[in-house]
């Protein structure tokens, strides 16, 4: 294990540590010997390594940090509430010191570690993250990059001042797809666009909505820390209804469908058209499951279905947007353009301009132009975007002195504001939101701007 390498002195007296603290912001400005030329094919000199403590080491925390491995960095700690959850990554790191409070391993680890992963429940991320940056480390984070929109201004601008290299876990965001749709789009290949469609599958199919809290309260398995899994929220009886896997449904916990695929998805239309913050959102939503038997709306879970239109002012010389999202199986209609028998994809946007549409599945899928015809004008189109090494391959090199990952929390915190603006938009459906995105306030409904961040219980800060 390489854990202690961060703290060997270079030839010029510093460490390796703030030898990366001094150039994570800056472009590439020293040479790496290739791996190739100091110990063969494979090999990974001790100076690529970058040390990385993993918070949340199940599900996709789990993936997270084995890509990270693959691509060379140093597992060095990981932490997880439930061992049996985060047992392939134990035992894929066996090596790994294991932690269940994050809080202690930041505190112990500070000296020997550069970087930390998130991939906890939503209701984990602002705080774990936080803490990494408060303590001098890079972070990545899995999307949503917070539960809510305190917390993510507060984290972005944390980030920004410690001058960490941060990325979000939006994986679609270096794709090929993802610059075609950038440069199509602003090559004016279907027009001026006003209108985009964006949805997701999600809600009801890999997890419930519209239903109440469980009334029964059994035994918490043994491997798990219901106290640390609550983390900030207050607390409630245990209940496999939320843990491991279907806390995304919850409100407390998560942010639904719009939370979950919003930051794949609506991504590349707040790339491709420059989109800021929305100045009026409104959502509608299904009754059946939202509100309970004594006629009190639901607020433990999110609706069953819903539609969250936003209007986005114009930008220079772009004019004014709508986009409307749908959720819970609602889809936006199929194109006249698109041949029979075709459909648009499970999850995806839809552009509408003025020469014709586009659209594209998630995670910067490849896109498609309606009509066919336009794609003759789309081949002529020059690539003038830099391509992305990839994903996790951008948030490595930066840790050790490259450039800033493209979806940096000062890209993806704003992108994450607008996803859990409609988010809160759920709590008062049929009502057209004024929103003062400066002052992180609801202009005319004042009343849902306690939601704008949730208290936390005794012990958790931000």
């Amino acid at each position: 294990m390489t854990a202690n390498l961060a703290d060997e002195p270079s030839a010029h007296g510093s460490t390796r540590r703030a030898f990366l603290a001094a150039t994570g912001g800056a472009a590439f400005s020293f040479t790496i010997v290739p791996r190739h030329v100091l110990g063969g094919v494979g090999f990974i000199a001790p100076s690529e390594r970058v040390n990385i403590a993993g918070i949340g080491a199940g599900g996709m925390g789990g993936g997270d940090i084995a890509t990270h491995a693959k691509n060379g960095a140093n597992i060095v700690a990981l932490c997880d509430v439930d061992d049996e959850r985060a047992a392939g990554s134990f035992n894929a790191f066996p090596k790994a010191r294991r932690y269940k409070d994050f809080r202690e391993l930041i505190d112990k680890e500070a000296a020997n570690i550069d970087a930390v992963t998130v991939g906890t429940p939503d209701h984990i991320h602002a705080v774990a993250s936080m803490a990494a940056i408060r303590a001098g480390k890079h972070v990545y984070c899995q999307k949503p990059l917070t539960h809510t929109l305190h917390e993510c201004r507060e984290l972005t601008k944390a980030a920004k001042a410690a001058g960490v290299m941060t990325q979000m876990g939006n994986q679609g965001h270096a794709t090929e797809g993802a610059r075609l749709t950038n440069e199509w789009i602003q090559a004016g290949v279907i027009g001026e666009v006003r209108e985009v469609h964006v949805w997701s599958d999600r809600a009801g199919r890999l997890w419930k909505q519209g239903i109440g809290r469980p009334t029964d309260a059994p035994s918490v398995p043994k491997a798990l820390d219901w106290d640390l899994w609550l983390g900030p929220i207050h607390e409630r009886p245990y209940n496999p209804a939320y843990a491991p896997a279907n806390w995304r449904g919850w409100r407390d916990f998560g942010t639904g469908a719009l939370g979950d695929m919003g930051c794949h998805i609506i991504d590349h239309p707040v790339w491709a058209l420059g989109l800021g913050a929305p100045s009026t959102v409104e959502a509608s939503a299904t009754l059946d499951g939202s509100v309970l038997a004594d006629n009190k709306p639901n607020f433990e879970t999110y609706p069953i279905a819903a539609i969250i239109t936003y209007e986005f002012p114009a930008r220079g010389n772009l004019p004014p947007l709508r986009m409307t999202w749908y959720d819970g199986g609602l889809m936006p209609p199929t194109p006249s353009e698109m041949p029979a028998g075709r459909r648009l994809p499970d999850n995806g946007v839809l552009y509408v301009g003025s020469k014709g549409k586009m659209y594209h599945g998630s995670h910067g899928g490849m896109p498609e132009l309606l009509p066919h015809a336009l794609f003759e004008q789309a081949r002529a189109v020059p690539k003038t975007m830099p391509r992305s090494p990839g994903h996790y391959e951008e948030w490595l090199l930066a840790c050790k002195g490259g450039p800033r990952p493209v979806s940096n929390f000062e890209y993806s915190g704003p992108l994450t504001e607008t996803v859990l603006l409609g988010v809160l938009a759920l709590r008062a459906p049929g009502t057209r939101l004024e929103w003062d995105s400066a002052n992180l306030r609801v202009k005319n409904v004042p009343e849902l701007n306690p939601y704008v961040h949730t208290e936390y219980r005794k012990g958790w800060t931000l």
